[in-house]
């Protein structure tokens, strides 16, 4: 048995009515999001890797002055 363009539509029009417009898309802009993550993936070369994070520690610290010992 083939499926032809009105079995889709029918198919389509009830997936419609069960989840709702904004179900619908929100899956489809969930599926897009997916399929560009995957292909940013396969873009990446495995052999680099990924850049390491760094924290910046603050070098500043409060060194109190020596009390000066002569006597005057």
């Amino acid at each position: 048995m083939k499926i032809g363009l009105f079995q889709i539509l029918i198919i389509a029009l009830i997936v419609l009515v069960l989840f709702g417009r904004g179900k619908v898309s929100e899956l489809m802009g969930d599926f897009g999001k997916g399929i560009r993550s995957f292909r940013k993936g396969l873009g990446e070369d495995e052999g680099t890797p990924a850049p390491a994070r760094v924290e910046v520690l603050d070098t500043q610290s409060v060194v109190e002055p020596a009390a000066d010992k002569t006597a005057g």
